[in-house]
């Protein structure tokens, strides 16, 4: 099924709405998936609809949340969601990020007590726009196992970066700290396609290419991604005084509760440091070295971080953003949701 994006954007928002969100939280969490699907990260975008809207009818997300914001310094602040949609809260923090860095050059803003933010991306490049840098980071629920273990402790924990160049082109570099984010596995199930056998294990420990069958995701890397994942938890965790670890709310073991998850970004104005065009230019010189780089044999060329997905974008504008037709057709029904998702484990099931 192909739609356009503004269909996309205009079905997922009369769903939120229906589903008890005010307009304003419903046009920001459609926003935030919308982006994900128009760059083909569908593992982010309305294959996620369903379950949050469900979590909002069922008071999990809070429909009209009291947000606070505290500056905590002359570069720091903390954003209170309230439990409020993630989306919508990871948006306007980015703008405090975003107007403390251009005043003092640098700004760390957390933000704690919110529900699922989405695809990072989307507000790393808020900052790309607006001639900044920036990283994002936020914890999620245990899914998995630590270097040489076999239970999950940490979540997939992932990681956003983004920079601005001397032309159009920016670049966006958002990974899970696992070989794949869950959303991954959740995109595969509603196609019914296997899953690499890198990817996941299944209870007893094996390598599984079922989506189905997943027990926990793996670090990428190994150790290396163990570490990441920590790093993560501590500095969007720990270091916002919300749960850590093991102990971070279930994506989907009760949505009636709020999930106190925390994120943190990370703005950094070039202007502070280098000489702004220059810093802009070296980015897009950088960029057309790449592209002229030898791709090896079967690669056809070098792409930069974000590149596919804009690719992606221009083919979705003239073809229409491909979504799962079961998908579509909930999207276009009149329920809110199935009562699917409420007392599952870490893998909804």
């Amino acid at each position: 099924m192909r739609v356009s994006k503004e269909e996309l954007f205009n079905l997922m928002k009369q769903k939120f709405i229906k589903a008890g969100l005010n307009e304003g939280a419903a046009h920001d969490v459609s926003d935030v998936l919308t982006y994900a699907d128009h760059r083909g990260i569908h593992s982010h975008g309305a294959v996620r609809v369903e379950y949050y809207s469900e979590r909002i009818a069922k008071g999990g997300i809070t429909a009209n949340p009291n947000y606070t914001f505290e500056q905590t310094g002359p570069c720091s602040a903390v954003f209170g969601g309230d439990n409020g949609p993630g989306h919508q809260i990871a948006k306007q923090g980015m703008e405090k990020a975003i107007e403390m860095a251009k005043k003092s050059g640098v700004a760390v803003v957390g933000m704690k007590n919110i529900s699922h933010s989405g695809a990072l991306g989307y507000f790393v490049e808020m900052a790309a726009e607006q001639d900044m840098v920036a990283l994002s980071m936020c914890q999620s629920d245990p899914m998995a196992v630590p270097f040489g273990g076999t239970e999950p402790y940490f979540g997939t924990n992932p990681i956003a970066f983004s920079a601005p160049s001397a032309d159009e082109r920016i670049i966006t570099f958002d990974m899970a700290t696992t070989v794949q984010a869950w959303g991954k596995i959740l995109d595969a199930r509603s196609k019914n396609e296997s899953i690499p056998d890198t990817w996941a294990v299944d209870a007893t420990g094996a390598p599984t290419t079922n989506a189905r069958d997943v027990h926990a995701l793996l670090p990428i890397a190994g150790p290396k991604g163990y570490g990441l994942m920590m790093m993560v938890d501590i500095l969007s965790g720990s270091l916002l005084g919300v749960p850590h670890g093991i102990h971070v709310s279930s994506m989907y073991q009760d949505l009636t509760k709020g999930r106190d998850l925390g994120q943190l970004h990370i703005v950094i104005n070039p202007a502070y440091f280098t000489d702004l065009d220059a810093f802009k230019l070296q980015i897009s010189t950088m960029l057309n070295e790449l592209k002229a780089q030898p791709a090896a044999e079967g690669n056809g060329e070098i792409y930069y971080p974000g590149e596919r997905g804009t690719l992606r974008s221009e083919e979705y504008d003239k073809e229409g953003i491909e979504i799962v037709d079961d998908i579509y057709n909930y999207l276009v029904s009149d329920d809110v949701h199935y009562d699917r998702y409420h007392s599952k484990n870490r893998f909804a099931e």
